[in-house]
């Protein structure tokens, strides 16, 4: 019964956030699985950027203070909804920035090297955007990358051991960077711990966020964690090159920005446009420029919906959908060549599955031209994103029964076994 469409069926008349669904934009004859790279549009997040479109129109410059959604304060309002998601208050998150622009602030404003402690940590797993900004923080300030910049390494190519991560926090370290979630193999840290250990020899440590935020519950604060980071269009929905967001802990306000800018004023101060900045008593201190509001006010859409549905609703579904997948794979595919390179448990697993094969990068371009949109990851990765508020368990069943099809066919070998421009 398990393993039949039926199933499948009876799985989604029982889910709860099943109503959902009906708020994305899902085209018909295809089967989206590819949510951890960039989510579905939601009717509500299109209606928020109108009625931001509409603020334009009707009030030009005025669209600052009045409207719907006055500009003035939206990167703040949005932080306030954003907060539940991370576990933090509402002055200790703003949305502002990209990832790695988010970064970049967060480095030159919290990574102080002094006496033994000039070197940063993170890890040869992360995603390279964020390499690429470390070293060209530890080049301003005079260091070699080479030297300077610690990358923990993985026993299997797939995860990270968290007592190989401790090891690593020596008295030469001066500030941690980790993703929360591994972008690859969907590997979830034990942040609450990491956290612990690093505040244990006073090193500061921040998180990547982007493969975790909107698919599982933080409690940023409650841990101690100093500072994070993520994007707003994968697991959050807000739309290609949407804004990111960050978190500062309440302990480090007041600490000046790094980075200042205009928009990292204090919000009564700023248009006494003095050459001394005060900054913000939030998290807002840590904003550059002007925010981008076309940008942003999807976002207020997008985040309406988390706020209905709740992240722990949206936990408990990702897991459920994930495990419905990985059973139907090992029943529907098996001695096909398939292995998981994800976590099997689930306080280990984030959003996606990891499904590792030879002939990854054929297998996806096979998918796609049967209707199932993958995400594919050198060298060998198919990631598999069934998203809890819009994938359907039946959706889930139809995408192996391809799977298998194209496996049994061999479909895949008219392909290239390479990927495109864009994975």
């Amino acid at each position: 019964m398990k393993f039949t469409l039926e199933y499948a069926k009876q799985l989604d008349k029982e889910d709860i956030l099943n109503k959902f669904r009906e708020e994305f934009y899902i085209k018909p004859n295809s089967i989206y699985m590819d949510g951890n790279s960039l989510g579905l549009l939601s009717k509500r997040a299109e209606r928020t950027l109108l009625e931001s479109l509409t603020d334009w129109k009707e009030h030009g410059i005025d669209g600052w203070t009045k409207g719907k959604h006055p500009w003035f304060f939206l990167s703040e309002k949005l932080g306030e909804m954003m907060a539940p998601l991370v576990g933090a208050s509402a002055k200790e998150v703003i949305v502002t920035g990209s990832t790695t622009v988010n970064l970049h602030q967060l480095v030159a404003t919290f990574y102080k090297p002094e006496g033994k402690r000039t070197k940063i940590l993170a890890d040869e797993l992360t995603f390279p955007s964020d390499i690429y900004a470390l070293q060209s923080q530890l080049r301003i300030r005079g260091y070699d990358p080479d030297t300077h910049l610690i990358r923990v390494k993985s026993r299997d190519g797939r995860f990270l051991v968290e007592e190989d991560i401790i090891e690593a926090m020596t008295e030469e370290i001066a500030l941690i960077i980790l993703p929360t979630v591994l972008y690859r193999s969907g590997q979830i840290l034990d942040m609450k711990r990491l956290t612990a250990e690093a505040n244990k020899r006073e090193i500061l440590i921040g998180f990547d966020g982007c493969h975790s935020i909107g698919a599982i519950p933080h409690s940023f604060s409650d841990w101690g964690v100093d500072f994070a980071y993520w994007c707003n269009y994968k697991h959050l929905n807000g739309g290609p090159g949407s804004v990111g967001s960050l978190y500062v802990n309440s302990k480090h306000f007041g600490t000046n920005p790094g980075l200042a800018g205009w928009f990292g004023s204090k919000k009564e101060k700023q248009f006494d446009m003095e050459h001394t900045l005060t900054p913000a008593e939030s998290a807002g201190a840590y904003q550059i420029g002007t925010p981008h509001v076309l940008s942003l006010a999807p976002l207020l859409g997008a985040l309406e919906i988390f706020a209905d549905a709740g992240i722990e609703n949206i936990r408990s579904k990702s897991l459920k959908i994930n495990q419905y997948l990985m059973d139907l794979l090992e029943h529907e595919v098996p001695d096909m060549g398939f292995s998981f390179g994800n976590p099997l448990e689930d306080f280990r697993r984030g959003g996606h599955i990891s499904l590792e094969h030879n002939e990854a990068a054929r297998i996806c371009k096979a998918l796609k031209e049967n209707g199932v949109i993958p995400d594919f990851r050198a060298p060998n990765i198919i990631r598999l994103a069934p998203v809890a508020l819009y994938t359907s368990y039946k959706e889930v069943f139809e995408v192996v029964q391809i799977l298998k099809k194209i496996m049994t066919e061999k479909q895949y070998e008219k392909f290239e076994n390479e990927r495109e421009v864009v994975a």
